[in-house]
């Protein structure tokens, strides 16, 4: 049985301050106040000044001398960068799956992927919390696909991206509405390559997405840039 500490005071204001910058109810450049957020969440400045370290190593802040903490900003090089190595990464993650575990066996992917499908096809599009419901449905899917490959050291990997990826994606879905029926393509298409035991075509459904994805993105930076 795997042992699984409670996420501690840190770990928690650090996922809501993070949900905050995600969904841009903290935009790129604000300040972020410990005195504030402590006061706000009725917690210690030292429990927001780790939480507040935390998101720093996940790229959804920066932290500079005597300034303190600002929200991070996206551009077309930290966008890059992330898909670089982000799509390579979800493409290991899909040849383990196949490596391990035959079309027949893979029952349970498929179940995940029909639940995504069945939430994006229930949602109203234009509904506030849409964008964020196609995020963690599509992460749930991935959290399935860990426990077929039992590589901790990639699963570690791939959610310390999460939040970072999240953000990304949550621009595209808020920019691109259509974008959501689009991700609902993706992981039909992504199900029927693993279905067929196809390696080579799961790999290049993953790219493709992952680089449809990445342009979505840099098209919205280039557009708020010269707005």
């Amino acid at each position: 049985m795997r042992f699984q500490a409670p996420e501690s005071l840190s770990e928690q204001i650090a996922q809501h301050l993070g949900q905050r910058i995600i969904t841009r109810d903290l935009q790129p450049g604000e300040r972020i106040q410990e005195l504030k957020v402590s006061g706000e969440l009725n917690v210690s400045r030292g429990s927001v000044r780790e939480a507040l370290l935390i998101l720093e190593r996940r790229h959804l802040v920066d932290i500079f001398p005597r300034r303190g903490a600002v929200v991070s900003s996206l551009t077309p090089d930290s966008v890059n960068s992330l898909y670089d190595i982000y799509i390579d990464l979800l493409c290991m993650l899909g040849r383990k799956v196949l490596e391990r575990w035959s079309g027949t066996q893979l029952g349970g992917v498929m179940g995940q992927v029909r639940e995504l499908q069945a939430v994006i096809g229930a949602l109203n599009s234009d509904a506030p919390d849409a964008a964020e419901q196609v995020i963690d449905a599509g992460f749930g899917v991935m959290q399935y696909a860990y426990r077929l490959v039992e590589n901790p050291f990639l699963e570690e990997t791939l959610e310390n991206f999460r939040p970072a990826i999240s953000r990304t994606y949550f621009v595209a879905l808020e920019h691109f509405r259509g974008e959501i029926g689009e991700t609902g393509r993706f992981f039909r298409q992504l199900a029927e390559a693993a279905g067929s035991g196809d390696a080579d075509r799961l790999q290049a459904v993953i790219r493709a997405f992952g680089e449809h994805q990445r342009q979505r993105v840099l098209s919205i930076l280039t557009d708020e840039e010269h707005a």
